[in-house]
């Protein structure tokens, strides 16, 4: 697999996946919504709105690629998206959960850096 031009197909595919369900059932007053910069390798899906009475911004899930790795930077989702990139053939060595402090990664079943 070539991570360059896979890696980006993969992860908008999960997310987009993830947008349009949420997009089902629209609230009125949220959006929900992608933020892809390809050239950076950064992708964020993104609430924002207003939910009883108070304003609501927030990344639901932030992923960057860096050094032909996940970098999984935010993730709110109840089974992850590593979970989700993992189905999709990546290896686990090939994501960091970023999210973790550094010393803490190494007793994950993923990547500790790069």
């Amino acid at each position: 697999m070539d991570k360059l031009t896979e890696y980006p197909k993969i992860i908008k595919r999960i997310l987009t996946e993830y947008v349009e369900l949420c997009n089902r059932r629209p609230n009125q007053d949220m959006e929900t919504f992608l933020i892809i910069d390809d050239s950076k390798g950064h992708y964020i899906w993104m609430n924002l709105g207003w939910q009883n009475g108070e304003r609501i911004t927030g990344m639901t899930v932030y992923v960057r690629i860096r050094d032909r790795k996940f970098w999984i930077e935010e993730d709110w989702t109840e089974n992850g998206i590593a979970t989700d990139l993992v189905r999709a053939g990546v290896a686990k060595e090939d994501i960091v959960l970023a999210f973790h402090e550094p010393k803490m990664r190494q007793y994950t079943d993923f990547a500790v850096a790069s």
